[in-house]
């Protein structure tokens, strides 16, 4: 990545700090309120050009369509990554979980690899990979390898990794005097009503970051 401007490192902070408290980036409207910038296609000058250096990369004409890669290229099948920010086998990189198995079981578990959690907006437990395009519209895209983070808390309008059920989806957090919702970011899937009662759910981790192989 080539080294950025003050103001340019401002942008990519807020975008990193955006994906830490909620789960998505910003929209180019929400980066000039929030940087003082006169317009969002001053904004969006400004993504393209962190887009250029290889600090992000926009993949999208959504308004939320920016991928946080941080200090490196991203490579699947090379290492991007110091010694002091993962573990010696890597992250795990979990495939299709099972019906009823824990998530990090053996059996899920398809490779690992090393990648710098520079990239992600906190640190990483594992890597989930994405089956589907119902969270297209948060920039989550099927094939793509999701950063997880493991924790027992999930607020609202963050996207995380849930089980209903037998079932494990990510999903946006929704909840209301009605019951929790977990929303989908593809108007081809309909979201998912929570029944208190029957259903249970458990959260898995929130997202972190989204990776892309480069082929």
């Amino acid at each position: 990545m080539e080294k950025l401007t003050p103001k340019q490192q401002r942008v990519y902070d807020y975008i990193r700090d955006t994906l830490a408290a909620t789960g998505a980036p910003p929209t180019r409207a929400e980066i000039a309120e929030a940087l003082g910038f006169a317009s969002a296609n001053a904004a969006q000058a400004h993504l393209r050009t962190l887009a250029r250096k290889g600090a992000i990369e926009l993949g999208s004409r959504r308004s939320r369509g920016i991928r946080l890669l941080g200090g490196a290229p991203i490579g699947l099948d090379g290492p991007v990554a110091n010694d002091d920010d993962h573990t010696d086998e890597g992250l795990a990189v979990i495939g299709r979980v099972a019906a009823g198995m824990p998530v990090l079981a053996v059996e899920h578990i398809e490779r690992r690899v090393q990648v710098s959690q520079a990239i992600f907006s906190a640190p990483a437990d594992y890597l989930l990979t994405v089956q589907g395009d119902s969270m297209t519209g948060a920039g989550i895209l099927d094939g793509d390898l999701l950063g997880v983070r493991r924790t027992t808390d999930v607020r609202e309008g963050q996207i995380a990794v849930f089980r209903l059920g037998d079932d494990v989806t990510v999903k946006r957090f929704h909840r209301d005097r009605d019951g929790i919702r977990l929303l989908a970011e593809n108007p081809d899937y309909p979201d998912i009503t929570v029944d208190a009662e029957a259903d249970e759910l458990a959260l898995e981790g929130l997202a972190v970051g989204v990776l892309r192989a480069i082929s």
